[in-house]
């Protein structure tokens, strides 16, 4: 199990002898090491030389890592397999040692140098620092084991394209007596040969060496003959790792190292091209891993944006109602996600991670686009219904409709402007102004349904005024239609049009409208109540003969105090049946059109004609000079017309035959009043009863008990007269009266017997008592 202490040395199998990449053992250790939060701060070094040269033993000693070391007592053979990876224990910043398998080996055939081609490549692509790891005596051979090396490391070299600037570390193992300063530039030398020899692209003939390596040289001394100066020299080469990457360090140029994070996949890829024996590519290979580590990041802070718990509960809030402070909340949510991406690749190719934090935020807004739209349609709903109950509440305050509108207006959408302020998402450049304009219809669309309820209302509360103040006194007018009847309704319709309107331009001022639109309005009211009054004519003129006929009966039934009229012989029926048709006849020409305008017509004057006592349509052989032979009248438009003349002729004529009974009836009163009022005999029948009647008159006078008796007969016959109303049943006629008087007089007479015997049976009760209460007395004073 891999550690994650700093002291203790972490490796792992990189690539195996078969040339496996092995991701899973990087994934591993990548993780354990950390590497991914050190950015760009790491370093790797890289080991090459022959087989058995004391590589591993060199890093084992310099770095303090585990790699496996040959044992000397088994002999030279093949200790390393593939590339291994370590992390050097100690030094800062985190560098990586690649401990690759050693060249001309047995194992592998002098023929089968194609894996030390592709780990060369590899080594060089990967690696800050490349250590040569060569033996002393080599130097200044023509046949040395060490230039079969640097051929290969030269020519894989320019299969790198625009490659950057390798630190060559030269490591002589072994040193012999000869001071470093002699051996130097005679490795030099050697070194610049080989590059030279070294087939070249045109484009580096002339390259020199020194453009793509910083070569250095060390010497160690024999690990097994000088142990502790060995052990010396190489803690005093220890000291040159440590911060390697500053300027003036040991690693060379930094142009294409890969984040940390990224490289994982950066060496596996690598290794894919180079196994596949293509050009390794190095900007593009950059710009590659860039893409891909990017995109993962952005992936992952995409996927942590969408399970972020604030977010979640932001969403699910703005579904039910506005949110406060959405536009921060929100905007700080993506502020963080996109500095933790950010974060994580500032060390990748700019132009790759600027495109896709550009496509990471461009798919946050989408994500949270809908959340912002519901926001907003949250913020217009809910200041829609506000602006409705504060407006109905201005306007029930008695506060003027335009001015109403116009505060209710602009101060809430004022506020709507300042909550979709609070909105606004940093991040986004979201343009509010569809939803603006949609508020803005729907507050017009409702100050406008308002207005039109509005000045509904007040229309029909003028109305009403109107038609209460008008319907009635027209009826009345017309009830009592006379020659004043019209010009007292003009009189009327133009006062309480009037009245109205002053109320009704009052109210209209608060709505501030354009003067047509006023003047049409009141023009309509106008209309209104002379509507009203020709509506009421129209209605009353369709009950003209109702109306003819409650006339001729108030008028002829009833005298001038509104008493019955009682038919006693004394009354001029002719007279009074006319005058009472003649006010009928007025109604009826009152009635006949409408005269809302002062202006002057004939038909009272052709009705009392044509329909009046001694009129010409009454005497005969002059019915085709009929003036009411006619559906219209002379003077008075269509529209204007009520009664037409010949409906005229028509109602009166019916008037007549319904009015023609009562008057019969009158006159049929009349007589038996007079008949029954006249019981005394004529004058000269007194005189011959006197003449005749003197003898037994005297015999009276003489004889007094004949005048009482006579006296008492006439009380009976004056009782019994009052009691049957004799007078009141001729009223009707002799036959009626004589009918009725034979039912009643056997009841009435019995009656008044009953009546008088009770009256002296009380009297007789009244004579009994004093005796009574005297006997008792006496009777009292004897005990």
């Amino acid at each position: 199990m891999l550690s994650d202490k700093k002291d203790v040395c972490c490796s792992t199998h990189l690539i195996d002898g078969d040339g496996v990449f092995n991701v899973a053992g990087v994934e591993n250790f990548i993780k354990e090491v950390k590497l991914a939060e050190c950015g760009l701060s790491y370093a790797v070094v890289s080991i090459m030389g022959p087989q058995s040269s004391g590589k591993s033993t060199l890093l084992n000693h310099l770095f303090s890592t585990n790699f496996r070391e040959m044992d000397a007592y088994k002999g030279r053979s093949q200790t390393t397999k593939g590339i291994w990876m370590a992390r050097c224990v100690g030094i800062e910043p985190c560098t990586l040692v690649m401990d690759l398998e050693g060249t001309d080996g047995r194992e592998r055939g002098e023929d089968d140098t194609t894996f030390e081609k592709q780990s060369a490549l590899f080594a060089l692509a990967v690696s800050d620092i490349v250590l040569i790891n060569m033996w002393c005596h080599d130097i200044g051979r023509e046949q040395a084991a060490n230039k079969p090396l640097l051929k290969t490391v030269f020519q894989v070299m320019m299969r790198l394209f625009s490659p950057r600037k390798t630190t060559m570390l030269f490591v002589i193992r072994d040193k012999t007596r000869t001071p470093l300063e002699n051996l130097e530039p005679v490795l030099r030398e050697d070194i610049q040969k080989i590059w030279d020899s070294v087939p070249k692209p045109q484009a580096h003939e002339e390259t020199p060496l020194s453009e793509f390596f910083n070569v250095e040289v060390v010497a160690l001394s024999s690990y097994e003959e000088k142990e502790e100066q060995f052990k010396e020299q190489v803690a005093s080469l220890r000291q040159r790792f440590f911060h390697s990457i500053a300027p003036g360090g040991l690693a060379g140029d930094r142009r294409g190292v890969v984040p940390a994070s990224g490289f994982s996949f950066s060496a596996q890829h690598m290794w894919e091209v180079i196994k596949e024996n293509r050009d390794l590519d190095l900007p593009a290979h950059k710009v590659m891993v860039a893409t891909v580590r990017c995109e993962e990041i952005a992936h992952e802070k995409y996927e942590s944006f969408i399970a972020n718990e604030e977010w979640c509960q932001l969403k699910e809030a703005v579904q039910s109602h506005p949110v406060g402070g959405f536009g921060k909340k929100l905007s700080l949510i993506l502020n963080t996600c996109l500095t933790e991406y950010d974060a994580e690749a500032t060390f990748f190719d700019e132009g790759v991670r600027s495109t896709k934090r550009k496509q990471l935020e461009e798919k946050l807004l989408q994500l949270v686009q809908p959340a912002y739209q519901s926001m907003l349609g949250r913020i217009r709903s809910d200041t829609l219904e506000r602006f409705k109950e504060a407006f109905d509440k201005e306007l029930k305050g008695g506060i003027g409709f335009a001015m109403a509108a116009r505060e209710c207006s602009g101060s809430f959408m004022s506020q709507f402007d300042e909550e979709c302020a609070d909105a606004v998402i940093d991040q986004a450049k979201w343009d509010s102004s569809r939803v603006r304009d949609k508020l803005k219809r729907d507050i017009d669309a409702h100050i406008a349904e308002a207005r039109t309820a509005k000045l509904a209302e007040v229309n029909t509360l003028y109305e009403t005024k109107l038609h209460d103040a008008l319907a009635g006194p027209v009826e009345g007018l017309l009830d009592g239609a006379c020659d004043d009847t019209w010009p007292a309704m003009r009189k009327l319709l133009q006062r309480e049009t009037d009245t109205a309107l002053t109320g009704f331009s009052a109210a209209l001022s608060g709505f501030e409208m354009d003067e047509q639109t006023k003047d049409s309005m009141v023009l309509r009211l106008k209309d209104y109540a002379r509507g009203v009054v020709e509506a009421k004519a129209k209605e009353e003129a369709g009950s003209v003969l109702i109306h003819m006929k409650d006339r001729f009966t108030m008028l002829f039934s009833y005298d001038s105090d509104s008493m019955p009229r009682i038919w006693t012989g004394k009354e001029n029926i002719r007279a009074i049946t006319k005058t009472a048709r003649s006010a009928s006849l007025k109604l009826l020409s009152v009635m006949a059109a409408i005269r809302l305008e002062d202006e002057r017509d004939s038909i009272d004057n052709m009705l009392t004609v044509a329909l009046g006592d001694g009129g010409a349509s009454t005497k005969k052989g002059t019915e085709s000079l009929d003036p009411l032979a006619s559906s219209t009248w002379n003077e008075v438009s269509a529209s204007k017309t009520l009664i037409t003349p010949i409906q005229c002729k028509s109602l009166w004529k019916q008037f007549n035959t319904e009015t023609e009974y009562i008057v019969t009836q009158a006159i049929a009163a009349q007589e038996a009043s007079k008949r029954n009022n006249n019981w005394l005999p004529p004058p000269w029948a007194i005189l011959a009863l006197l003449i005749l009647g003197f003898n037994e008159f005297m015999t009276l006078l003489r004889n007094p008990l004949y005048l009482g008796v006579i006296f008492v007969a006439f009380l009976l016959v004056k009782a019994l007269w009052v009691q049957l109303d004799v007078s009141g049943e001729f009223r009707n006629g002799a036959l009626p009266g004589f009918l009725s008087l034979a039912t009643k007089f056997i009841p009435t007479v019995t009656n008044l017997l009953r009546r008088l015997a009770e009256a002296g049976q009380r009297k007789a009760n009244d004579n009994l008592t004093p005796a009574s209460k005297w006997k008792d007395n006496g009777d009292d004073k004897m005990m």
